[in-house]
């Protein structure tokens, strides 16, 4: 299991209204989604290996 950090996160309204609206259009909490879209920005910039693929 992978360990967890918490921090503060400070944005502006529009973003966070933006953000919830999009985890609640694909069913996730908006924290879930906020990781979902942080792990893609550093896949696709290459700073993190990209998922193998399933077979």
């Amino acid at each position: 299991m992978t360990t967890r950090k918490a921090f503060a996160l400070r944005v502006d309204e529009k973003t966070y209204a933006a953000m919830q609206r999009w985890a609640n259009d694909d069913l996730r909490s908006l924290n879930s989604q906020i990781e979902f879209v942080l792990r893609d920005a550093l896949r696709k910039s290459g700073r993190l290996p990209k998922r193998p693929d399933k077979q």
